[in-house]
């Protein structure tokens, strides 16, 4: 069976482009960086998309891509070019106005979640999007045991704030 890549690329991003701009805004609190940021997940999601192993979920794979290029996103020179394949409006677009309806506490959240370290920002990101400590170990390449930690102590660190 030949399976249309472009289609399913197209249908990935369609149901799970709330991850990439999940990423984008706790990885980057500038605009422009944002979508500079979103544009390198989706061509990297595009690129990576044939090392795809479906006995993962598909959305652990790509927090994983997205987590792995926001980490990097800064380390790199900005000057370096990648060549993008033309991608459809609808794509980058994203319902701003259901986040709106909750602005002030999803800005306190992304705040906390700005000053967490990178892997404690990804960890807090994969547990809110109701990834299991496992599946958070395996991305990250860390232990069950100290995604457990890091979720408690994360807890506690919000905890401390909100009081």
């Amino acid at each position: 069976m030949i399976v249309d890549r472009h289609g399913m690329y197209l249908d990935i991003i369609e149901r799970h482009k709330g991850i990439v701009f999940k990423v984008a805004r706790s990885y980057c609190s500038n605009e422009f960086d944002r979508e500079d940021l979103v544009q390198e997940i989706l061509a990297q999601i595009w690129r990576s998309l044939d090392t795809y192993n479906d006995s993962f979920k598909i959305t652990t794979w790509m927090y994983r891509v997205a987590l792995n290029v926001a980490i990097s996103f800064y380390r790199k020179d900005k000057t370096a070019a990648y060549k993008h394949q033309e991608m459809e409006d609808k794509l980058l677009s994203y319902d701003m106005e259901a986040e709106r309806e909750n602005e002030q506490s999803l800005n306190e959240l992304y705040t906390f979640i700005n000053e967490l370290s990178g892997v404690d920002k990804a960890v807090l990101l994969m547990y809110l999007e109701g990834e299991g400590q496992s599946e958070i170990a395996a991305n990250l390449n860390i232990t069950v045991s100290n995604v457990s930690t890091k979720i408690s102590r994360i807890k506690q660190k919000l905890k401390t704030k909100s009081a």
